[in-house]
């Protein structure tokens, strides 16, 4: 089973649609247990870092996702759910997350319209299963104030540019994430879902794969 973790955020149904598109069962729950048993877990969102550790832990999810990621397990972070990953994120002074990746998330600079809302690039920075079939410098769907900064480079395996080059995909062991988000990015998003799914299922290899090249 899909799973997609329900703590509140406000486009949980839209990942759900995009996932069941693809023809394999998804379960939106706020239930730990569910969680545990998952075969491929998805932590959306949109909105703040402190409501959304807020929510996770009112709800006993915070622990479930930490056990569940160290089992070995595909997971996706998508748009806020990639930066609850990180070590703490400076919005509102400095919120906590789940550490899993250590780093910290940080707002926009400066000089670009806040939020960041709209198509943009993602450059691939290295070859990674969750791109399959997706070309380099694809566009993808953003809408996002603070953006990830890895403390381990080697983590990032997508890049954009706005106002910043920030890190938009990220891949550690079976833990990815999105910046963007692939339920709103047309096909190739569906594509990049049906990637994470492969993984899950054993029908896509972990490692690296040959990449189009685009001029």
């Amino acid at each position: 089973m899909i799973v997609v973790v329900d703590y509140g955020a406000g486009n949980l149904r839209s990942v759900a649609k995009a996932l069941a598109a693809l023809g394999h069962p998804v379960q939106v729950t706020d239930a730990p247990t569910a969680v545990a048993a998952a075969r491929a877990l998805v932590l959306p969102g949109v909105g703040a870092a402190a409501d959304t550790m807020r929510n996770l832990r009112a709800r006993g999810l915070e622990g479930a996702v930490r056990d569940y990621i160290a089992s070995g397990r595909p997971f996706l972070g998508v748009c806020m759910g990639l930066q609850a990953l990180l070590t703490g994120s400076e919005e509102g002074g400095w919120q906590p997350c789940l550490d899993i990746v250590p780093g910290r998330v940080r707002r926009l600079p400066a000089g670009q319209k806040v939020p960041h809302m709209g198509w943009n690039r993602v450059h691939q920075v290295r070859p990674h299963p969750l791109f399959a079939g997706i070309p380099d410098g694809a566009y993808f769907y953003f809408v996002h104030s603070f953006y990830v900064e890895p403390v381990d480079p080697a983590v990032v395996i997508g890049r954009t540019e706005y106002g910043v080059e920030f890190p938009s995909a990220i891949a550690q062991g079976n833990v990815l994430g999105t910046q963007f988000h692939p339920e709103k990015s047309g096909a190739l998003g569906l594509r990049l879902y049906a990637n994470f799914v492969r993984l899950a299922l054993g029908e896509l290899a972990p490692e690296p794969v040959a990449l189009p090249r685009t001029f």
